[in-house]
């Protein structure tokens, strides 16, 4: 009887070891071993290609296994060091990612409502200016920024917007400023929890520019990504991280754009075209392209689900103006992705909107 071949195991590969080298040779590039000799093995040859290694790097690594973890490295022209990984290896990372975005997702509620407590009182101590932060990473979808890479492109994240950058008005809060790659964003934001504690923020005459702040006995304290990290993970008893926040947005914006705009799709072709109008909804809303947005941030399992007829319609219906949803409505909607990616079809909030569909 035949039996199944069964593809190799990943195995940790290190960049600091010896592997195969680029270099530059006329228009193109020419491959060496780590005794300097030219590589002339088709299929050897064949997998660097495949790794579509960026012709602007510099001081390039290739992993000599085929079936290493990290297959290449270099450096890009901004100075910094970029990893190819093992598409095997991407998709373990991945599952684990969104994995922990659910862990995530369920103790969410349980954040907000300390985040709540914590935004209570006057003063702009640590625990306030930190909750106000992990506020304006669940409603605004920032990325918390780092002071390397503010001074490296000038790209800002929320750890590192500074008061020019805030325009606080009666009813919102906007953030006009330039993000990673030296994108400009503006994010208008409508939160009264998070709103006086930025005018505070932004209102103050001492402790230099950056917008978040806090003040202690020995004067003030600029808010680091360290800091913001450390407050999650003492409010949540995990560690997560500001791009939680985004893959689970993110999610939760594809699942309910695929049951508000997408069941009336019958065939492949038409739910697929439907599938590329949220990723480029959700794409504009996180500042990314649609390709970083869909590989990075959206479950996958989304898609799944909607491509076999399943739908969170049933929340979606409930919610009604999703123009203008309030806190309770957001969390029943996040409750019945939940279910939707549980494959929890007993649930209300997940409907069946259609058999899987059909090819056009």
């Amino acid at each position: 009887m035949a039996t199944a071949t069964r593809r190799p195991r990943l195995r940790r590969s290190d960049c600091s070891g010896s592997g195969l080298t680029r270099l530059r040779r006329g228009r193109g590039f020419t491959y060496v071993d780590a005794q300097g000799r030219r590589l002339d093995d088709p299929e050897v040859l064949e997998r660097i290609r495949a790794l579509a290694i960026p012709p602007a790097w510099r001081e390039v690594w290739i992993c000599t296994d085929p079936w290493g973890h990290l297959q290449a490295t270099g450096i890009d022209a901004a100075g910094r060091k970029q990893y190819l990984y093992h598409p095997r290896w991407r998709e373990l990372r991945d599952r684990a990612k969104f994995d922990r975005m659910l862990r995530f997702a369920r103790r969410l509620p349980r954040l907000r409502r300390r985040v709540v407590a914590d935004l209570a009182g006057d003063e702009l101590t640590r625990e306030r200016v930190l909750a106000c932060a992990a506020r304006l990473l669940d409603v605004g979808l920032f990325r918390v920024g780092s002071e390397e890479y503010a001074d490296e492109d000038g790209g800002l994240g929320l750890a590192t917007i500074c008061k020019q950058h805030v325009t606080v008005r009666a009813n919102e809060i906007v953030f006009d400023y330039l993000a990673k790659g030296g994108v400009r964003r503006v994010q208008s934001i409508e939160d009264p929890l998070s709103r006086e504690v930025v005018c505070a923020l932004k209102r103050r005459r001492s402790g230099g520019e950056q917008l978040l702040a806090f003040r202690e006995r020995t004067g003030w304290s600029d808010v680091r990504s360290e800091h913001i990290g450390e407050y999650l993970k003492d409010k949540l008893g995990e560690e997560f991280s500001a791009k939680d926040f985004r893959t689970w947005n993110a999610t939760v914006l594809a699942a309910v754009a695929l049951a508000a705009d997408g069941r009336d799709a019958a065939s492949k072709t038409a739910r697929q075209r439907t599938i590329n109008g949220a990723v480029r909804g959700v794409a504009a809303v996180l500042g990314n392209t649609p390709a970083v947005a869909r590989r990075s941030y959206i479950d996958p399992r989304v898609f799944d689900r909607y491509l076999s007829g399943w739908t969170i319609g049933g929340a979606v219906d409930r919610a009604g103006d999703l123009e203008a949803v309030d806190e309770r409505t957001r969390n029943r909607l996040e409750r019945a992705v939940l279910d939707l990616l549980d494959d929890d079809r007993s649930s209300p909030a997940v409907e069946r909107f259609a058999a899987p569909a059909a090819a056009a």
